[in-house]
């Protein structure tokens, strides 16, 4: 039975729940409660195992805040023995308009501190990444309070449907894998 590594970005607290830069744990959250499942809280992360079509995904969302999801990243692909190839970590992207979802086998931070920290930690760029876009719809010099703000009634309107595919994309990356996955997808 394979295993993954599924890593949703975001940051831990009340004041980032429902926020742009928490995609990542709102998709986790929104698997777990559509198949009654909770999380624990274990070492530097929260963590559930998700059963789907015989693969094992184990869903893990970081406590060590964004700057450092590197060190959750790393333990826990040791401590389940999952191979780098079965990593998929969960971003989001304001290069991407809002509710694009694009997967990637490879690639650079892009700027984002979470993958930053993921890159350095693994000495590597190469691991499947979902970017979720957020849009960039704000002033020069408003990046931070953007990506920290909480998505507007527009936006909590299109989600929904956004998130579906990307938990879709999710499955797929499990059972068809990446390739077949990024060519189903990537421009849904």
């Amino acid at each position: 039975m394979s295993k993954f590594l599924i890593v949703g970005l975001g940051n831990i607290g009340d004041e980032y729940e429902n926020t742009r830069h928490n995609i990542g744990f709102t998709i986790l959250d929104t698997i777990a409660k559509e198949n009654s499942f909770k999380f624990t809280i274990d070492k530097l992360a929260s963590i559930a195992t998700y059963k789907f079509k015989g693969k094992t995904l184990i869903l893990v969302k970081p406590s060590t805040y964004m700057n450092l999801s590197g060190k959750a990243v790393n333990y826990w692909l040791q401590a389940e023995k999952v191979q780098k190839e079965n990593l998929l970590v969960l971003t989001d992207d304001l290069a991407l308009p809002f509710g694009s979802v694009r997967m990637k086998g490879k690639g650079s931070d892009g700027g984002h501190n979470g993958l930053k920290s993921i890159q350095e930690t693994l000495a590597s760029s190469e691991y499947a990444r979902l970017r979720f876009g957020v849009g960039n719809e704000f002033s020069k010099g408003k990046q931070v309070d953007y990506v920290l703000g909480k998505w507007d009634a527009e936006e909590q309107k299109g989600l929904e449907p956004r998130i579906k595919l990307a938990i879709e994309m999710i499955q797929g990356f499990a059972t068809i894998g990446l390739q077949r996955t990024m060519s189903a997808y990537n421009n849904k």
